[in-house]
């Protein structure tokens, strides 16, 4: 079932990406030839008006081939553009292309205006951030885990056991400001920069306010770095509630919880080129089949919620402006913009040849991290 999880979610997340192409390439009036659930020797497929719907053998990707991205005569010269998502080169056989008449170059990706065709290229990672942003607001809606601020525990000789802070004190403000997670708490105390705090606590059916300084203290962040903040000695009670939120406040959540994730993966990216974050940490395939399998045994929330961090980590390493992947051609049609000319031809091989090796080193690496992960060590 583990597998069968994988292929769900890696299906659907594919099929989102390349719908967006989709969409945008029809939208900007460019014929699009062949769309595909991964890659290799089809499967099945059925031809929709102009197009050919696949579902190939290996479906870890996807592409959508458009009418004069794989290479046009002009002038009598050949041009190869390269496209989106780039199709095998048996999708270009050899004796394919020909002089364009004008009624082709008006349905051609590579004859569209260069803002049209950045278009096309970020739509693809911009609907796997907006599929996030959906699943995160549906989750809003659905209900959403939350630990609640009642104390565990007030540790012996800290700030908030001195200042008379006792096991089972609801935190409901801090500085007047009403706090209903327990996250809240860690947010209020870092805000202080060390200043005096006032916590307004629930005992019973009493309301008491206690006035707390923070002491200061050395803490590792998610990504193993020291950092310095502050802390008053609570630990949580580990009670947890299911939160609900109308439509509207669903639309803000979703956009908060999207926003932190992008930011996380953004920055998980940053640290592991500073070597902070080790390569090890890099997953594959079977990482991703591992996980998939584990959230839906955790539940329907749960593999939604995964869904959406995968979607996120997928639209957002797209964008990196490496060749091969979305952010490589978008890099080489900002160039475009910039200087009126398209990047030279050879310069464009030899960057997707660089792109390509770059992209199979990583696979290479997320496997051999995977055996390693799931194999050998449980072996030893």
């Amino acid at each position: 079932m583990t597998v069968i999880y994988a292929i769900i979610v890696l299906g659907i997340l594919i099929f989102v990406h390349e719908l967006g192409h989709f969409l945008l390439a029809k939208m900007m009036g460019v014929s699009v030839e062949k769309f595909s659930l991964g890659f290799g020797p089809k499967l099945i497929g059925t031809k929709i008006g102009e197009t050919e719907y696949l579902l190939s053998a290996f479906p870890l990707g996807g592409y959508v081939k458009m009418f004069g991205e794989g290479g046009y005569i002009e002038g009598g010269e050949i041009h190869n553009p390269g496209g989106v998502d780039k199709a095998p080169a048996d999708e270009f056989p050899h004796g394919s292309l020909h002089e364009m008449t004008a009624a082709e170059k008006a349905r051609s990706f590579a004859h569209k205006p260069v803002l049209a065709r950045i278009a096309i290229v970020m739509a693809g990672p911009v609907f796997n951030l907006l599929f996030a942003w959906l699943i995160f607001i549906v989750l809003s809606m659905i209900g959403v885990p939350t630990v609640t601020p009642k104390i565990g525990e007030a540790l012996k000789d800290k700030p908030a056991a001195k200042a008379g802070i006792q096991k089972g004190d609801v935190i409901t403000a801090i500085n007047n400001k009403p706090v209903k997670q327990w996250d809240q708490i860690a947010e209020g105390v870092a805000a202080s920069k060390g200043q005096p705090l006032t916590l307004s606590v629930k005992r019973d059916s009493r309301e008491i306010s206690f006035t707390i300084t923070p002491e200061p203290r050395v803490t590792k962040n998610l990504f193993g770095e020291k950092v310095n903040g502050y802390a008053i000695g609570v630990a949580s009670a580990g009670e947890i509630v299911t939160e609900h939120f109308n439509p509207f406040e669903a639309v803000i959540k979703g956009t908060e919880q999207t926003w932190k994730v992008i930011d996380l993966t953004v920055m998980s990216l940053v640290k592991m080129a500073q070597r902070i974050v080790p390569m090890e940490s890099v997953g594959g395939p079977i990482m991703i089949a591992k996980m998939a399998g584990d959230m839906a045994e955790a539940g329907g929330t749960s593999f939604l919620a995964f869904m959406a961090l995968l979607s996120i980590n997928l639209g957002v390493l797209n964008l990196l402006p490496v060749p091969v992947l979305d952010g490589g051609h978008l890099l080489f049609y900002f160039m475009e913009l910039i200087f009126r000319r398209p990047v030279p031809q050879k310069i464009r091989e030899y960057a997707q040849q660089f792109g390509m090796v770059l992209l199979l080193g990583l696979m290479v690496l997320a496997f051999y991290n995977d055996i390693i992960r799931y194999f050998v060590t449980r072996q030893g």
